[in-house]
């Protein structure tokens, strides 16, 4: 029991988090992040359509429910979680908007999912940098034998950055990691790539691969 207040802590922080990218994306304030000079990445767009379908099915499940638990103490409840389900899916969602990847003035680059996932890796870390899709099985920011983590939006990956040495993060559960290459979506890898590499001038490591399972 002595990790439960640690662990509701972070989840009250998250979900402070996710009200204050919303309220940020409907006042349109504009990213989150992103410094005069700094370009922002965006990937949200690689998985709208499949939060879309979950917002939808969570919609029809609670108009259902409704209609189908009789108990008012039980559809009270029922009612509470389903809203709570539907809200939190627009909030991650508009979180992912408004928090983009940030390619720094500097080189440095911050990855990130929303509120739940924030790696800052600096420029003079950066040693290779290229175009190539992936299709990853592994959770998120799940660090594999190679010391490659994956950071995948509707489960694939455009973009692999390689390190001259480790850069150790936080994971969303609140666990820490180390990685030496760090593969992520980018709505436009190909001027995420450009961007790296005109800020850093660093060549790719391999040739560009264009598909991978």
């Amino acid at each position: 029991m002595t990790g439960f207040p640690a662990a509701l802590r972070g989840l009250a922080s998250h979900e402070t988090a996710l009200t204050a990218c919303l309220l940020r994306l409907l006042t349109r304030r504009g990213p989150h992040g992103v410094r005069q000079g700094d370009m922002a990445v965006p990937y949200a767009s690689g998985q709208a359509a499949l939060m879309y379908g979950f917002l939808f099915v969570s919609v029809v499940e609670t108009v259902g429910l409704a209609f189908l638990i009789p108990w008012p103490v039980a559809h009270a409840l029922t009612l509470v979680l389903d809203v709570w389900g539907v809200c939190f899916l627009v909030a991650l969602h508009a979180s992912c908007v408004v928090r983009p990847h940030v390619i720094g003035a500097d080189g440095s680059l911050r990855l990130r999912y929303g509120a739940l996932l924030d790696i800052r890796v600096p420029a003079r870390q950066i040693a290779a940098v290229r175009a190539e899709r992936r299709f990853p099985e592994s959770r998120m920011a799940a660090v594999d034998a190679d010391g490659g983590a994956d950071l995948a939006v509707a489960g694939q990956t455009t973009v692999t950055v390689e390190l001259t040495e480790p850069v150790a993060f936080v994971r969303p559960l609140g666990g820490t990691a180390t990685a030496r290459v760090f593969r992520w979506y980018a709505e436009d890898p190909a001027a995420a790539v450009a961007a790296l590499r005109a800020r850093n001038r660093t060549p790719p490591s391999t040739p560009p691969v264009t598909q991978c399972s």
